[in-house]
């Protein structure tokens, strides 16, 4: 692709997560939202005439074949992952895939092996590795500030009403909180330790509906590192995270937004790193994929379709602690 030429991005869904995806667009430098699929032309267009879209299309079909896409951002439930990236690669198109990836690690490593045969981009649209504290909080820890890293402690969790026929509480459409919330915490244990600890302690609590309301999970990676995560749906968490090491720590309140960190290292003053983004933050998962793609890249560096696959695996070993299966599985 041209230096100049602006990535035109094709969106499938039409959802909440598609919305905030299609208005931070407008703050990347190399990305346009170009075309907008639905399962109906209605929605489709609706959602165009509220975001200036150009394109709208009644079907996924109708938007991959559009030779002017050049990257599919999918936010469609986690069940319809799997078919719409591989809708999506079929066409030839780079993919940026709403988290959970997919439902399990089965279903990844069939849409990864297909996209690294025909030299296509994936990536796991995990959002949050690519803003700006993040990215500090990387750089200190790179740097030695807070010395070897010994411990993560990350949560996440909100509280939604009841309403057993919400996405979140309805296993055929993989809810719950590990896939939805959970994965923002064991992402970020990712991150510093990796998806691989060598052991995994969990436990849930199943509600009404037969999903997970909320969970904890202990993961040991040797060497005296830890990670001790919780996630929920139907319980308020302070969402935050903290990274502990030999020579200080790193804290990071509303860590899945990132809109500030704080460096404590023994001795000195605390030195803060502040945000002062406009954009809501999707906008940097998107400018990340308009320079691979300039690149000729097919994966992300921040987030290796690798590890992506490990963390996937995490979540199956921990889902199979709790003996919860979805319906999709079965």
């Amino acid at each position: 692709m041209g230096e100049q030429k602006k990535i035109k991005w094709g969106i499938i869904s039409t959802g909440g997560i598609a919305q905030k995806f299609a208005a931070d667009l407008a703050y990347t430098s190399n990305g346009e939202c170009y075309a907008v699929g639905s399962r109906t032309i209605e929605s489709a267009a609706k959602f165009a005439e509220k975001n200036g879209i150009p394109k709208a299309y009644g079907s996924y079909e109708e938007l991959v074949s559009d030779p002017e896409v050049d990257a599919v951002y999918i936010g469609t439930p986690h069940p319809y992952h799997k078919v719409n990236v591989m809708t999506a690669l079929r066409a030839g198109k780079a993919v940026l895939c709403e988290k959970p990836f997919t439902v399990n690690s089965g279903e990844l490593e069939e849409i990864t092996a297909y996209a690294r045969e025909h030299k296509l981009f994936l990536m796991e649209a995990m959002w949050t590795r690519f803003l700006p504290p993040i990215r500090k909080v990387r750089e200190w820890m790179e740097s030695g500030r807070i010395g070897e890293v010994k411990m993560v402690k990350a949560d996440f969790g909100f509280r939604i009403g009841w309403e057993p026929e919400h996405r979140l509480l309805d296993p055929k459409l993989g809810g719950g909180a590990l896939l939805d919330a959970g994965i923002y915490p064991v992402s970020f244990a990712s991150m510093i330790f990796g998806p691989h600890p060598r052991q995994v302690w969990s436990t849930a609590y199943i509600g009404e509906t037969g999903v997970d309301e909320h969970f904890s999970v202990l993961l040991d990676y040797g060497d005296g590192k830890t990670a001790s995560l919780n996630g929920g749906v139907r319980l308020n968490m302070t969402n935050e995270a903290i990274i502990y090491g030999t020579e200080g720590y790193i804290q990071i309140p509303g860590f899945l937004f990132g809109p500030e960190a704080t460096l404590h290292v023994q001795g000195e003053e605390p030195e803060r790193f502040v945000d002062d983004r406009q954009a809501e933050g999707y906008a940097f998962e998107a400018e990340a994929v308009g320079e691979y793609l300039r690149e000729g890249l097919t994966e992300s560096p921040v987030i290796t379709l690798e590890e992506s696959l490990g963390i996937m695996k995490l979540l199956d070993t921990i889902r199979g602690q709790w003996g919860l299966k979805y319906p999709s599985e079965k």
